[in-house]
């Protein structure tokens, strides 16, 4: 098997997916995409997982932990030959299996959808999801597919926005208003689906993938210890802003290119930054005055979902002190937003074993989630329930 195309360490798996899909496109280099539309169990990789694999065997992307990467290069270059899209079983519960061989124990049936990419097709499934990554906003993604593998498989057909707008190939009316009503359910749950619908006397199957875009850190202070936060971010795609006022501090020599850089005086700090639902700031200037300026900006916020304050529960408490003596009228809303100190107490000490325990926090923060160990959890990791085909009726 070809080595995996190499990922910037910045961009996230489907910007790379799609900056290779452009390459290949320019080069007039055939290429298929996989992406795995169902799992039952227990699985490395979850529904919405893809990877492009092209014409001589590069990869980009993964749709597992490397058990099943061998053979969907096989399966993928096959279904490039044929040009037609077709839906693989891999049971990773079989420890005999020689198709997948790792014997990894992942104890999960897998579906993944291999769909060959027509250049000349302006909605097919890599130019849909161009179209998905070029918009800072939610969508649903659908998949359609149909679990008899002999049956015609439609794939990648539709991308669905909070205002049900719907880009791609357009199915008959009543069908589509289905979809626009479970995309909305979806974005509205930030939770993917799936359901079953029968359509021309047969049952058909479909993946609603909840998008999200990436998470926006911006980190108000340019110290060096905002550096390996910054460079750490940039390594799970999240956008990555960092605001000060020192032009010594705040410049881009001292972050990389993909990295925001601003100069700022504290009071001005919101004036250049967009905030929305995936906005997460953290107050590290090492300046009490410059840090209390701006989370005065930041309470007045109700759409930032996390602000973290780097230092002791003393600087925390004078902050709190200084704002009531100034008379600002907080709510309980706003302070549950903040996170002081900042990060998950995992004995950090280094400032990138800091950086480490913030980001962990912001995930469990936006993911609702507990960052307890996984081994005192007596569920699956992953929810069964939303596994689960739901019964639609058309």
């Amino acid at each position: 098997m070809r080595k995996p195309v190499k990922e910037s360490g910045s961009m996230r798996e489907l910007e790379a997916i799609i900056a290779q899909y452009d390459q290949l496109k320019s080069a007039d280099t055939g290429c298929i995409l996989a992406t795995v539309v169902h799992v039952e169990g227990s699985s490395y990789r979850r529904a919405g997982a893809r990877m492009l694999i092209d014409e001589v065997g590069n990869i980009t992307g993964a749709i597992s932990g490397g058990c099943l990467e061998g053979d969907a290069l096989r399966k993928a270059l096959h279904a490039l030959h044929q040009q037609k899209n077709k839906l693989i079983t891999y049971d990773t519960s079989d420890e005999d299996d020689a198709v997948i061989g790792a014997q990894l124990g992942c104890n999960g049936i897998i579906q993944v959808m291999f769909e060959p990419l027509n250049f000349q097709d302006e909605f097919n499934p890599c130019e849909l999801l161009k179209n998905v990554i070029s918009k800072n906003a939610a969508q649903a993604i659908i998949v359609q597919f149909n679990l008899n593998r002999t049956r015609e498989q439609s794939g990648t057909t539709l991308v669905i926005d909070e205002n049900s707008e719907v880009i791609g190939k357009k199915p008959e009316s009543e069908l589509l208003q289905i979809f626009q009503k479970q995309a909305k359910l979806s974005l509205e749950t930030t939770r993917s689906q799936f359901a079953e619908f029968q359509n021309s006397e047969e049952i058909q199957h479909v993946f609603i993938q909840n998008y999200q875009p990436p998470v926006k850190l911006i980190i108000v202070g340019a110290g060096n210890d905002a550096q390996i936060l910054a460079q750490q971010a940039e390594l799970l795609g999240w956008e990555v802003t960092v605001t000060d006022g020192r032009p010594t501090h705040a410049n881009e020599q001292r972050f990389s290119s993909s990295c925001h850089v601003i100069v700022s005086k504290p009071e001005q700090t919101l004036e250049n930054i967009e905030i929305d639902e995936r906005s997460c700031f953290v107050l590290m200037s090492h300046n009490y005055n410059y840090d209390l300026a701006v989370l005065k900006l930041l309470l007045k916020e109700d759409a930032i979902p996390y602000i973290g304050i780097l230092g002791p529960l003393k600087k925390y408490e004078r902050m709190q002190a200084d704002l009531e003596i100034e008379g600002f009228d907080i709510s309980e809303e706003n302070y549950d937003k903040i996170y002081a100190p900042v990060g998950l107490e995992i004995g950090a000490e280094t400032p990138a074993e800091i950086g480490l325990s913030i980001l962990a926090e912001i995930q469990s923060v936006l993911t609702r989630t507990s960052a307890g160990n996984l081994r005192e959890k007596s569920e699956p990791i992953h929810e069964k329930k939303n596994n689960h085909f739901m019964q639609l009726k058309v």
